[in-house]
């Protein structure tokens, strides 16, 4: 089986729309895979996944059409180097304040000359067959949240990171840090303009602008701004909700 690029699916539709898992469950991680999203994350910070379970659930998503990536807990090497030796082709890093930060993540992504991730692919190389460095140097993703108000001061240089393919928007985190409430309103002016920043960071760098939202009403409405990769609700976020909507309707 061929890796699967997440530079290639951005060239064939200008948004692609990334589901999110926070329940150790391959039943859950494959009716999300097969549910229409053309990406999966898999959440290793705020999630209830583990090491074993990331295991588990990247070989379910192997076996769907879906983009395999993974929120690694911290900006850490070895967790960044063993979520890309369990297979993700993509990692999403939390909490980049700076550009220094940002390049320790970006460093850990690639393997050398262009970086310097240890070799050891593990289920990588036995799911998808020959791996060789310098064509998995040209697959695998690399996104550094903002999420932060130091994050957000420092875009600019964040952004122009050498080898970093993208930033991704915490609206919640950012929210926090902004105004002290976690409550996500994209129509507030502060982070409107906020997210006019982060898509002018990327624009001048030419990386792909990614956020995360909970509804398709928000991931409709941050689509339009100009963010590509988008993400739509997790796991146990709709699950919850549905069992919400169903009871209020009982």
């Amino acid at each position: 089986m061929p890796m699967k690029a997440l530079h290639a699916r951005l060239e064939e539709s200008p948004v692609v729309y990334n589901g999110w898992l926070h329940i150790p469950s391959t039943l859950t991680a494959s009716l999300m895979a097969n549910g229409g999203y053309s990406a999966v994350t898999v959440d290793m910070q705020h999630g209830a996944i583990d090491d074993a379970s990331m295991f588990e659930v990247l070989s379910t998503l192997a076996q769907s059409p879906t983009l395999p990536l993974v929120r690694v807990a911290a900006n850490d090497p070895a967790a960044v180097m063993r979520a890309l030796d369990a297979g993700a082709v993509g990692v999403i890093c939390p909490l980049i304040d700076d550009a220094e930060a940002c390049g320790r993540f970006v460093d850990a992504c690639y393997y050398p000359p262009v970086g310097g991730r240890s070799w050891g692919p593990l289920r990588a190389r036995a799911a998808y067959g020959a791996y060789e460095p310098a064509e998995v140097n040209e697959i695998v993703a690399s996104f550094a949240m903002i999420e932060t108000r130091a994050g957000l001061d420092a875009v600019e240089a964040i952004a122009a990171t050498p080898g970093l393919t993208g930033l991704l928007v915490g609206p919640s985190d950012l929210s926090f840090a902004l105004k002290g409430d976690p409550t996500v309103d994209f129509a507030w002016p502060p982070l409107v303009e906020a997210l006019e920043r982060v898509l002018e960071a990327c624009r001048l760098n030419d990386l792909v602008p990614g956020i995360f939202t909970t509804n398709a009403v928000d991931a409709k409405r941050v689509s339009e701004l100009g963010f590509r990769l988008v993400t739509m609700g997790t796991d146990a976020g709709l699950l919850e909700r549905k069992i919400g909507e169903e009871f209020a309707a009982l």
